[in-house]
């Protein structure tokens, strides 16, 4: 199982983080290993002192694929989730200047909430999906997927170039705006349709 993520999905979040806009979807990958245990607390790592949540609407692929046509893309999922791409933004502020990978800000162990799972047909449009960050009670994040850039089937289309998609992986399809640090003893809850999906605690 591969964790294919998507950078510079939504323009607002381009803008808070003075990005470029890019021509096609960012593309970036974390290791298994940075999936966090369910029931398990997020602990900061030692090596940063701002790391930064994220909330991203997931995707499961339930089958083997490759140069999938975006028309084609919708039979390569059953499930939406929602989830987070813990971000080491100092450290990845740092390997950016010198034109380096992301991988160690991005792939660190825990880097990567992922939620529970809802089913396609429940929730009807997936480029229509609500979803929400809640931090400590206060909303933090706020985002629709009508506003990426691209939208889930093609960005399936587009990573499918690249990477055969195998059953099991997970594509985390980009951030809007609001990201933020955490802290120790921060309550991190995820919606999507006003559903709770996630629940972490930091430590």
């Amino acid at each position: 199982m591969k964790l294919i993520c998507i950078g510079r999905n939504y323009v607002d979040h381009i803008d808070e983080l003075n990005n470029e806009r890019p021509e096609e979807p960012v593309v970036f990958i974390k290791p298994d290993s940075a999936v966090l245990p369910k029931e398990q607390d997020f602990y900061i790592p030692e090596f940063s002192n701002d790391v930064h949540y994220e909330v991203e609407v997931l995707v499961k692929i339930k089958k083997v694929g490759k140069h999938i046509a975006p028309e084609f893309a919708h039979k390569y999922y059953d499930e939406i989730g929602l989830g987070i791409d813990f971000t080491a933004r100092d450290l990845q502020s740092k390997l950016k200047a010198k034109g380096l990978p992301w991988e160690k800000a991005k792939g660190f162990d825990g880097a990567a909430v992922i939620g529970n799972w809802v089913s396609k047909e429940k929730l009807g449009d997936v480029d229509n999906l609500h979803f929400s960050l809640i931090k400590n009670g206060e909303t933090v994040q706020k985002g629709n997927t009508a506003l990426m850039l691209w939208k889930i089937d093609e960005l399936i289309a587009h990573v499918s170039t690249y990477f055969m998609l195998k059953k099991g992986d997970i594509l985390f399809t980009g951030t809007p705006a609001g990201v933020g640090k955490v802290s120790p003893n921060d309550y991190l809850v995820g919606t999507l349709e006003g559903e709770k999906l996630f629940e972490i605690n930091v430590r």
